[in-house]
């Protein structure tokens, strides 16, 4: 934890001006109170008029010194706000930011706010820090079980659900936080410095929001923007980006591999999991679909391993460990058929671990709102077992040019009907594999409902 800073920087504190805050999903909402706690005015505002937007303004209604507005903002209080807080949902390149920017207002995070609110209520709460452009989520739930399987009071927060800013104002005590943190909160957060980072792997992704690859890779980066020399950072020995990313860094570098041997590695010859020499467990006592969770197993290993926690009570934590809703997740099986959630894959990179990790002949539903990556790389991987693609949503007509004429598939239209095209091509033995490729803001709120509505028609 760094040294204690005050929760927000004096200037923010002028008489008569108000803190704004863009976005009222979670961070939005819970930034919002823990500012108006402060004693600040605030303008909290969301450009959506979606339903969940009125939601959030009718949880901070009656808050002191709260102004809430959706459907749009006012650029003129963002102009002659104090400080502006965003939420990770807002483009970098959004008018309302553009605004604050052109008028010289300081844009920082909520995961910013958050970190600064902890280091300011003191105590001896140290942090994980997991990023990576896949396996983020299963790997920060897998660091803190195994904290807490361990005995030690550990949990999540970030971009995992629970805002950074909601634990801070919460009457809660932790050794460890295991804090999952997506490249647009670390392009907003210039005091963060967890002493422990993870970057799982690095490929290209929201390149409708980047202009590059490589301009998404250097807000990964800012991972280690405050590094000290105490710091210890887990990297993927696999991925030449990570390495290449972490070059010069400061700080004590530890490795995990699933090719060769490392400080935590897979030993593929004996089906095993590794912490240096010592083996913690066989690969089927790890209840995770495909290659991809042993390298987030050893990774998480090794971030909590280097917070203490011995081998023996790591191999138990990873046998006692599920999958996640939504990330590989096994629904049910039906008519011989199971039916798959992986709605988290939200580009290709994540459906392409999801189609390496099937052993059966599958159905794969693809598309959403299309994120500005071809789709053509699945096409060689899906010749094999792939019985059928169904391309919907906004990215549909997408899909189909890109695969159409490389792989059976078909267009859906609504949700239903994708599903109930799937129950006619699916046999008895094969799967049905929800691994979008694409984000679920066309027909969705998120991918969680996505993930939960697939639940529901597959139940029924």
């Amino acid at each position: 934890m760094i040294e204690a800073l005050p929760v927000v920087p004096d200037t923010w504190r002028r008489a008569g001006s108000a803190v704004a805050v863009i976005g009222l999903g979670k961070s939005g909402v819970a930034v919002t109170r823990l500012l108006a706690r402060e004693g600040l005015r605030v303008y909290a505002s969301d450009a959506s008029d979606h339903p969940y937007a009125g939601a959030a303004a009718d949880a901070l209604k009656g808050v002191p010194g709260v102004e809430v507005e959706y459907g749009g903002h006012d650029l003129n209080k963002i102009r002659h706000a104090t400080g502006v807080v965003v939420s990770p949902g807002v483009p970098p390149d959004a008018p309302v930011l553009a605004a604050a920017r052109q008028a010289g207002v300081e844009i920082v995070s909520e995961l910013d706010i958050g970190f600064r609110a902890l280091s300011a209520r003191g105590g001896s709460t140290r942090s994980i820090a997991i990023t990576g452009t896949n396996g983020k989520t299963t790997t920060t739930a897998l660091v803190a079980h195994l904290l807490s399987a361990a005995g030690l009071r550990a949990t999540t927060a970030g971009n995992i659900g629970r805002p950074l800013t909601d634990l801070a104002m919460a009457d809660e005590q932790y050794q460890w936080l295991s804090l999952e943190v997506s490249s647009f909160q670390l392009h907003d957060s210039p005091n963060f410095a967890p002493e422990i980072g993870i970057m799982t792997n690095l490929a290209p992704d929201h390149l409708d929001r980047y202009p590059s690859a490589e301009a998404y890779y250097a807000d990964k980066r800012l991972l280690f923007r405050n590094a000290s020399a105490g710091d210890v950072w887990v990297l993927n020995a696999d991925d030449p980006l990570v390495l290449q990313l972490a070059q010069g860094v400061t700080g004590r570098r530890v490795l995990f591999s699933l090719e060769k041997t490392g400080d935590a590695w897979y030993d593929r010859a004996h089906s095993t999991l590794r912490l240096g020499g010592e083996k913690l467990l066989k690969r089927d006592e790890l209840h995770l679909l495909g290659e991809h969770n042993i390298a987030n197993a050893l990774a998480a290993t090794l971030a909590v391993h280097e917070a203490g926690v011995p081998p023996p009570l790591i191999a138990e934590g990873l046998r006692s460990f599920r999958p996640l809703p939504h990330r590989l997740e096994p629904v049910r099986e039906v008519g011989g058929v199971l039916w798959i959630n992986d709605s988290k894959a939200t580009n290709i990179a994540a459906t392409t671990v999801a189609v390496l990790a099937m052993e059966r002949p599958f159905v794969l539903l693809l598309g959403g709102r299309h994120k500005g990556e071809p789709y053509t790389s699945l096409a060689p991987l899906l010749a094999p077992r792939c019985r059928l693609v169904i391309a919907y949503g906004e990215a549909g007509p997408l899909v189909e040019k890109d695969l159409g004429e490389k792989v059976p598939l078909e267009r859906g239209t609504t949700f239903e009907d994708v599903i109930e095209r799937a129950r006619r091509a699916a046999r008895p033995g094969d799967a049905v594999l929800l691994s979008p490729a694409c984000s679920s803001y066309d027909m969705f709120k998120n991918y969680e409902e996505r993930g939960a509505t697939f639940r529901r028609l597959v139940a029924g």
